[in-house]
């Protein structure tokens, strides 16, 4: 059935987050979970009845994480555990295999699902002024089908999220003050998302009653930014092998 509605607003029924159930008894661990995407995503567990631990960098982040924290504990259903922060750099491994051993305690028995985040405009655009991480986003798109093919005869699944243009703190932080404001100019939506627009995206990956059969996959909520790209790309193709 096709639905229609106006784009150019966040919908209303964001705000009203109801308890659906999708997630009683596992856990969630949500790398940079204190704000943004992450705070975001955090929440979206805690309300299907997860049990939330998240790690952020101690000294740059503190009160933020403090913030993520009581929220996730107003928002935590009856059967979960309290919300955990875990104060970790993940560039590094041992503190990679740190994270993962804090809340080794609460994992649940059921099949695991293994999900990361990149960027889609980096996967196929690529971007000039973030070589380094174009480069890494790109890279995790094959990761994602590869780790996905590696671990699928050990019940473990393994998605990709890859958000558009989304409004978040690494906007103001990473661009001067005009690309800061035509980050939302090329997208069809005419306006760059929100970060709750993106958060669900992670608890439909991670139910099985939404997603038991997906595996090596990558959602893109985008506000249709990568489609246009696309289509570019393939005009300019069709135009060259013309001869134009």
């Amino acid at each position: 059935m096709l639905q229609l509605f106006k784009l150019k607003s966040v919908p209303s029924w964001f705000i009203w987050l109801q308890r659906r159930g999708k997630s009683p008894g596992k856990v969630a661990l949500v790398t940079g979970g204190d704000s943004g995407i992450g705070r975001a995503v955090c929440h979206c567990f805690a309300m299907e009845g997860a049990t939330v631990a998240f790690t952020f960098v101690k000294g740059h982040e503190d009160r933020d994480a403090q913030d993520t924290l009581q929220m996730l504990r107003r928002a935590k259903g009856n059967d979960a555990k309290d919300p955990i922060t875990i104060a970790a750099d993940l560039g590094f491994d041992d503190n990679c295999k740190r994270a993962v051993d804090e809340v080794a305690r609460f994992e649940a028995h059921e099949g695991r699902r293994l999900h990361h985040q990149h960027n889609i405009d980096k996967c196929i655009q690529g971007n000039a002024k973030l070589l380094d991480y174009t480069s890494t986003k790109g890279a995790i798109v094959a990761f994602t089908r590869g780790l996905a093919l590696q671990l699928v005869g050990k019940g473990i699944r393994v998605n990709g999220v890859v958000p558009g243009p989304i409004w978040t703190p690494l906007i103001p932080a990473s661009f001067s003050e005009e690309e800061t404001a035509k980050f939302r100019s090329e997208v069809p939506m005419q306006r760059a998302g929100q970060p709750i627009e993106v958060a669900p995206s992670y608890v439909f990956l991670a139910s099985n009653m939404d997603s038991s059969y997906i595996t090596g996959q990558v959602l893109h909520p985008n506000g249709m930014s990568s489609l246009r790209m696309a289509l570019w790309s393939l005009l300019i193709k069709e135009a060259l092998l013309s001869g134009y």
